[in-house]
């Protein structure tokens, strides 16, 4: 748009406020909704078209892309650059709209997009039908994988749009946000943080079955089999067409929801599992927060908003606001303690509803750069209450 094209009445150039339209355009939707439900439903409106603060009102698609491996590889830094100016709920249409994606460029597209925040297969109406079932079943194994892996890490997901809604931190952010002052992490754009507790390094070249991955300042755990990697370093990691390179940061505590559903309404009152990650000190901290997913009622209090902390042994979860009530038939089903160094004698469980109690635990001794790990089963506490878990 040519610069000496001036808004009428304004006095500034059209292209400073050309997507002011749009964004009114959404934000009017937004109102309607708003108004078709009393304003007791949060409306969901998906946006091509934006500006400064449609994230209030809106997500946003990176547009029609083409199933292409380069455009595969340009949707991280897309969606990097988006998330750090505060438009936060973003994808890229998992297999390009337009074209015909192969099976190994597909299957990579959902791998990418599972670790993304706005996940969605889209494609023209001219393409060919490219649902996972219709390819071999090797395909199909990988695709299902991959959205069983989004499906797990959920908890996660809703916790970080909480929390971007109260302060602004974008759920997916490029590394230099969690480590300012690790000068390596200003070049990096083809690999992510989730929070701060997953890294996530898409395999965006054809054909490939290794990926160079750049570990920040600290301890990463491979959420599959734990292979310890010590930052900050890089190395060329195996990455096989079955696998997305994604590392849990030691230090953190990650809720997820591991039973196989078929649709996240039908996980509401599932059990979490909580999977807590030690760093050098033994020490690992987190955040789960829990509502209705749908009503506005969680600004009247409506919700469960924890503190989740391990050190010394000790397991605790605690209500960050007191005020905050929900009641949600969610338990705590397992906690794996990653980086545990010795086998304990004992562990228990202390809470008003259960009093003290042994739990039933399973320790696996790591090999090599592989972890050590305690698997505790079945606490059987609600998630409504604060507990204390203990490693003797």
């Amino acid at each position: 748009m040519q610069k000496d094209n001036i808004h009428p009445g304004l006095g500034v150039e059209h292209r400073e406020i050309h997507n002011v339209y749009g964004m009114l355009f959404h934000q009017g939707t937004y109102e309607g909704l708003l108004r078709r439900s009393d304003g007791r439903l949060r409306p969901f409106i998906l946006t091509r078209a934006h500006y400064a603060g449609t994230q209030r009102s809106s997500s946003v698609w990176t547009g029609d892309n083409t199933a292409e491996w380069g455009h595969l590889r340009i949707s991280e830094p897309m969606l990097l650059s988006l998330s750090v100016t505060g438009i936060t709920h973003v994808g890229a249409d998992v297999g390009g709209f337009f074209g015909n994606p192969d099976a190994h460029l597909l299957s990579r597209w959902y791998q990418a997009g599972a670790f993304q925040p706005f996940f969605r297969a889209h494609a023209h109406l001219d393409t060919k039908r490219r649902e996972p079932w219709l390819f071999d079943a090797e395909t199909l194994r990988i695709i299902r994988n991959a959205l069983r892996q989004r499906y797990q890490y959920l908890p996660l997901w809703y916790t970080l749009f909480y929390e971007n809604e109260l302060t602004g931190a974008p759920p997916m952010r490029p590394i230099w946000v969690d480590f300012p002052e690790d000068e390596a992490s200003y070049a990096i754009d083809y690999e992510h943080l989730i929070g701060s507790a997953l890294l996530v390094r898409p395999v965006v070249e054809e054909g490939a079955t290794t990926a160079p991955v750049y570990f920040p300042p600290g301890v990463w755990y491979d959420v599959l089999d734990l292979t310890i990697y010590n930052g900050p370093s890089s190395t060329t990691v195996s990455a096989p067409r079955d696998k997305i390179p994604v590392y849990q940061r030691g230090g953190s505590i990650i809720p997820r929801k591991d039973r196989v559903r078929r649709a996240s309404s039908l996980m509401r009152d599932d059990p979490y599992t909580l999977s807590v990650a030690l760093d050098s000190y033994g020490k690992a901290q987190g955040t789960l927060y829990i509502d209705d997913e749908h009503t506005f009622e969680y600004r009247q209090g409506k919700f469960l908003y924890l503190a989740l902390s391990y050190e010394g042994g000790i397991l605790t979860s605690k209500k960050v606001d007191p005020g905050g009530t929900y009641e949600t038939g969610s338990w705590l089903e397992r906690v794996v303690v990653i980086g545990l160094q010795k086998r304990p004698s004992k562990v228990t469980i202390q809470s008003a509803s259960l009093g003290t109690r042994d739990l039933e635990s399973i320790f696996e001794s790591g090999t090599g750069t592989h972890a050590s790990h305690l698997t505790i089963r079945k606490p059987g506490v609600s998630m409504r209450e604060e507990f204390v878990i203990t490693i003797h």
